[in-house]
This record gives C-alpha cells, sequence and structure tokens, in this order.
C-alpha cells in the first residue's frame, strides 16, 4: 500500500477503508561507521514501514531520506544533513498536503534517534493547524520493550552496533561488508557526561558498540519484532478517538 503507487481516484478510498490513516517514515543520509553504508537508517525506515502498510493496510508516504544528522560532524564523508528547522518545515508542509488528501491520522516514523526533537516540533505545529488531525510521532527504537532491549544491549549511545548492523545484513545486506566487521567495534564513552558531545568527540570510527557480534539471524527477529510491534501500534490508532471532544480553538464558557 504504498502512496506513490496508487492513483489520486484510489487514495480516497484507501483512506477511507482505514479511518484517514497514513504512514510518514523518515530517516537520515550519514557515516555508519566503516562497515556499513551511509543509507542505512532511510533504508529501514522504508522498509519497515512497507511491510507494516501492506500488514495493516494504511498507505505508506514516499520515505523521506534526510535527516537532522548535525551531531555526526564532517570527520567523515557521507553524512548528508537538515538543519533541524528545515525538518520541521519538511514535515509540516507534507503533513498539510496529506491532510488535504484526506489523512486524518498521521503515524511518522523515526529510524533517526536525532530527529526525535524537530519531528516533535513539526508534531506540535500540525496537529494545532488541525483540529481533527491526530499525529503521532514512533521513534523506532522505542516501540516496545523488546526493539529497545535489543538496539541497547551493548551501547547507550549506541550508533552503526549490533543492532543496526544485524538489521541491514537481514534486509540490505548489499549495505554491509562483512570483512570489516571485526575490526569495527568501538566503545561507548558518554556514561557520566553533563554535556552532549557531537560523535566526532565520543566515537574512533563513527560507531559505538559491537558490530562485530551482528548476525543475520538476529537481524531477521528483530525486523519481525519492529514489524509486529509497529503494526499493532497504527492498527489500535486507526480507531482511537480523542478522551474528550473539546474543540482546540474555542474557549471554555465559565458560569
Amino acid at each position: 500500500m504504498l502512496w506513490s503507487e496508487r492513483t489520486w481516484a484510489e487514495l480516497p478510498g484507501d483512506l477511507k477503508g482505514v479511518n484517514g490513516t497514513a504512514i510518514l517514515p523518515i530517516g537520515a543520509v550519514e557515516q555508519h561507521g566503516p562497515h556499513m553504508g551511509c543509507g542505512m537508517d532511510f533504508v529501514l525506515a522504508d522498509k519497515l514501514c512497507a511491510a507494516v502498510a501492506k500488514s495493516t493496510g494504511a498507505p505508506m508516504l514516499p520515505t523521506l531520506p534526510y535527516g537532522c544528522s548535525l551531531g555526526h560532524s564532517k570527520r567523515w564523508p557521507g553524512t548528508i544533513a537538515l538543519d533541524p528547522r528545515t525538518l520541521i518545515d519538511v514535515v509540516q508542509q507534507t503533513g498539510q498536503w496529506a491532510y488535504a488528501s484526506g489523512v486524518r491520522r498521521l503515524f511518522i516514523v523515526n529510524c533517526h534517534v536525532t530527529n526525535a526533537a524537530p519531528l516533535r516540533c513539526a508534531l506540535e505545529l500540525l496537529r494545532a493547524e488541525y483540529d481533527d488531525l491526530m499525529v503521532a510521532l514512533i521513534n523506532s527504537a522505542l516501540m516496545s520493550d523488546r526493539v529497545r532491549t535489543a538496539h541497547f544491549k551493548d551501547a547507550e549511545d549506541w550508533h552503526a552496533n549490533e543492532a543496526e548492523t544485524a538489521l541491514m545484513l537481514h534486509a540490505a545486506p548489499e549495505l554491509v561488508r562483512p570483512d570489516l566487521l571485526a575490526a569495527a567495534d568501538d566503545e561507548d564513552r558518554t556514561a557520566g557526561l553533563v554535556f552532549s558531545h557531537p560523535v566526532n568527540r565520543t566515537s574512533a570510527n563513527g560507531v559505538t558498540g559491537r558490530p562485530s557480534t551482528a548476525t543475520a539471524a538476529a537481524g531477521a527477529e528483530l525486523f519481525s519484532w519492529m514489524v509486529e510491534d509497529l503494526a499493532a501500534i497504527v492498527t489500535r490508532g486507526m480507531t482511537e478517538m480523542p478522551p474528550l471532544d473539546q474543540p482546540y480553538a474555542t474557549p471554555a464558557v465559565t458560569v
């Protein structure tokens, strides 16, 4: 159920069948260590949300490949970053046009950690603009306890680690250089720090964690969990209604 493959005559019926639900995947283009391609985040977003769209029937909007990756610095080639304000504008305007097409329940699925703040800002702007639009922001690594545990297994400030490498070994093996895995591990140096430092100050090679321990089998299991858990969230959201039916812009009248 890909938005890009549906016609203007088909989309209204598609959306009606799922109570106006649509999925917007968002990733990033950034270095992922010496062993993995720079497109990891948007490839995961695209494949994960396509599987969930197929499972739930909710149309998937085209994946936004670029994200807010400023923290990865310019030390390693490959990162293409958007300013947070630019990402806010892009997502807000995407939501505005999706609304015009009939979307009333928008799931923003984020597969890059530091997209979270600008995407939350976009959510705030969209729901303030449209009283009948519900927006959910799902950060992929945090969608359930089992998914979170897998991602944080080898590092608190993980990146290009065992979980991400395993996911790509399963879902997009062309992104991984297996002969470089053994030497790609790097420690998490962020414990006890007061400030949030960019990756050039915390990692020797752009990695935090142990990609050397990743396997395609573990990636297949984790990917299946992510599809199952995200599909459950989307399905639940298809019928959710606000707890109270009170207009956003109408002041309460006191007697």
